[in-house]
């Protein structure tokens, strides 16, 4: 079906029979999804396989880790500038970065120990800075962000629970523009918040339902998925650029390098693809 959100470039249409995976098989509540640069598709599930990973066609290509327990909690998946592959181990109170083949390279956080408004309390997002710095949205136990250097050493933290400027309840995904800024979904307080690269407060977007996923693609287009549910499409300053329900509820949205989207429904356990119309 055709899915329209706006003018122009920002018309879909919905490619149902995306993900082709192997015989016997099926997404196992799937979290969220990514995509590398060179558009093979991420999918982080809470059973299962915890990756699976796919051609921009929909060709199962690998699954990891093999090995049980490695992964406990699936929550967000973020793609590096290298390619690393970020994870959010939600209840693990970890963060853990893996090559694209699934070898471990980094763990942030220790396994199984939560801490009080420091790292980890149930992390929920991760992103990296054009500076290398590795930040963190932690989460659902703890109301801040965290920055770490991309060697993973732990440099500071800002936030605090609460609904003023610059405080949170639930920051639940977050990412980091060209110019350093730092957009994060508030989800219990109905907002993006957007701050400098120091985290200073510099503003709030308001027109949101529990927003759960924020992706920033190459052409610092934002996208919001929210509990109405919709998508909202938006620049940098948060001019609406186009608003659409396109999927029951959308836990995060990811590009690739034609401008497709991909959508994790975690109500119905499903991977979507939207393809845009220019592309067909």
């Amino acid at each position: 079906m055709a899915i329209t959100i706006g003018m122009g470039a920002y018309v879909y249409e919905y490619q149902g029979d995306w993900a082709r995976l192997p015989q016997g098989t099926s997404f196992q509540n799937p979290s969220a999804v990514a995509v590398d640069s060179s558009d093979r598709v991420y999918v982080f599930q809470r059973r299962g396989p915890p990756v699976m990973v796919f051609a921009q066609d929909g060709s199962f290509l690998a699954a990891w880790p093999r090995r049980d327990g490695e992964l406990e909690d699936a929550h967000h998946i973020y793609i590096g500038p290298d390619d690393g592959v970020y994870l959010a181990d939600r209840d693990a109170h970890q963060v853990l970065k893996y090559s694209t083949e699934g070898e471990l390279l980094l763990a942030l956080g220790n396994r199984y120990q939560a801490a009080l408004q420091a790292p980890f309390n149930h992390p929920s997002d991760i992103a990296v800075a054009p500076s290398g710095d590795i930040l963190v949205s932690d989460g659902y136990g703890n109301s801040c962000i965290h920055r770490f250097t991309a060697g993973g050493r732990y440099i500071s933290s800002f936030g605090s629970p609460g609904s003023g400027p610059g405080q949170f309840r639930v920051p639940h995904s977050l990412r980091v523009a060209q110019d350093g800024r730092i957009f994060v979904c508030d989800r219990e307080n109905n907002r993006v918040q957007v701050f400098d690269a120091d985290g200073g407060f510099l503003d709030q977007w308001t027109d949101f339902k529990s927003p759960m996923g924020i992706h920033i693609d190459r052409d610092q287009t934002v996208y919001v998925t929210d509990q109405i549910p919709r998508l909202s499409i938006l620049n940098l300053e948060g001019e609406l650029l186009a608003r659409g329900r396109t999927f029951e509820n959308g836990h995060n949205v990811y590009s690739d390098s034609r401008g497709d989207l991909y959508a994790v429904d975690t109500a119905n356990q499903r991977v979507q693809k939207f393809v845009k119309v220019e592309n067909r």
